[in-house]
């Protein structure tokens, strides 16, 4: 899923494409897996926004949230398969999309439009730049070069935290005040992961916990790197270095440690999302992995026996942001969701389903009675997401999770001229 563009830096590889969700059903990792790039193609076509007639009040220009009102209806763009949802008489539905219109009396047009940050940037950048809506009052953007460069250039919408009590009240510690949007002035946390280890105990002879194994020689040829943002930024925590805080002296010092690591014949190939087969098949003993994928294997079919670890050094992280567009038509409509989200009841509801990193801890009591209403395998299965640290991480995790650096379309540049030649050749 790569567009090796050269005149638009943000046209590379999206990492949070490949990020896999952790049920043994259909997910987002298995959804892109199956899809073609023209089937992609077709399939954001027939999903294209739409627009709502209903009025409101669009931001940007002279808006102003004192004097803005609740439109009953939310353009909600998304991933696919990125909430909870059921299925009644054949139709796909979202439960707590329908009790917010319940609560709220907010109809929502929900729509999976979106497929990759970059590609989605692409469909809505010309309305942006002429100063129009996009279609949508909602959108989830991982943090990276596309978020930094909405903020950048005013494409977002500032919120307004009086209209987020559950936010304030209910929000984990480790999704407020982020590196990328300090204060949380534009976006609030959807849901998160880790980019860690993995390797099956089996092949490798015993427990990992650093990720100086990468690098071990006694592992060549068994080792799994990806072609992703994700890659420069872990070897950049083991080298010491704050992958937020970096600049291009480190990320050459980065890269010649993975060029090293390729010429002693260590790496036996840099994957994309094809790295969680070449570890269930035994291809590779260890990989750079992403915590999600891990859990999603050990629960299918092929009953892998892979562990995933947060390396003693540190582990990178990744956060899918909610955000409002600017001269979006109903941002009290959007605003009153991104608040709806952090009731834990809701969350808890959220993370059943979708078993990526919660935004809300304490949504975890409700898990646990939600598992002691059930029976059988339900029951086991809630109460082992209760317990998993890839939903509900330990402050120790968190302790030493790094996000990346916020790159401006110039830096990503230069970013993407050190590190691609390794990833493509």
């Amino acid at each position: 899923m790569t567009d090796k563009s050269e005149s638009n830096p943000l046209e590379n590889m999206d990492p949070a494409i490949i990020r896999g969700m952790t049920m043994p059903r259909m997910t987002r990792r298995g959804f892109l897996g199956l899809a073609g790039a023209g089937m992609l193609g077709a399939i954001a076509a027939a999903c294209g926004s739409s627009s709502s007639s209903s009025s409101g009040t669009a931001t940007g220009g002279s808006f102003s949230w004192a004097t803005a009102k609740k439109a009953g209806v939310l353009d909600f763009a998304n991933w696919p398969l990125y909430i909870d949802q059921n299925t009644v008489n054949g139709k796909t539905v979202y439960p707590t999309l329908q009790q917010f219109t319940k609560e709220t009396g907010i109809k929502v047009n929900y729509q999976e439009v979106i497929q990759g940050n970059s590609s989605f940037f692409g469909k809505i950048e010309p309305e942006l730049k002429a100063g129009k809506s996009t279609g949508y009052d909602l959108m989830v953007i991982t943090d990276g070069p596309v978020l930094t460069q909405l903020m950048m250039y005013g494409w977002l919408t500032q919120l307004d935290h009086s209209y987020l009590p559950n936010f304030a009240k209910y929000a984990g510690p480790n999704v407020k005040n982020p590196s990328y949007d300090p204060g949380n002035k534009y976006t609030l946390a959807w849901q998160s992961g880790f980019t860690g280890i993995g390797y099956n105990p089996e092949l490798t002879g015993g427990d990992i916990t650093s990720l100086a194994s990468l690098f071990d020689p006694k592992f060549a040829g068994k080792v799994g790197m990806l072609a992703a943002v994700d890659t420069p930024n872990l070897v950049m925590i083991y080298q010491g270095v704050d992958p937020n805080t970096s600049g291009p002296s480190d990320w050459k010092k980065a890269a010649a440690l993975m060029q090293d690591q390729k010429s002693k014949g260590i790496v036996r190939k840099y994957y994309q999302q094809d790295y969680i087969n070449a570890l269930e098949n035994g291809d590779i003993a260890i990989s750079i992995a992403y915590s999600g994928d891990i859990y999603q294997a050990n629960q299918s079919s092929k009953g892998a026996n892979l562990k995933f670890v947060v390396p003693s050094e540190g582990v990178f992280r990744w956060t899918d942001n909610m955000c409002i567009p600017a001269h979006s038509l109903h941002p009290v409509d959007a605003i009153t969701y991104m608040n709806y989200v952090y009731n834990p009841r809701v969350a808890a509801t959220m993370a059943e389903y979708i078993d990526y990193m919660t935004p809300v801890p304490s949504s975890k009591n409700y898990v646990i009675q939600d598992a002691n209403a059930s029976s059988g395998s339900n029951k086991a299965g809630l109460l082992a997401m209760a317990d998993s640290p890839l939903v509900y991480p330990t402050a120790a995790d968190f302790a030493h999770a790094y996000y990346g650096p916020s790159l401006d379309p110039t830096a990503y540049q230069t970013w993407n001229s050190i590190f691609q030649p390794i990833f493509q050749s």
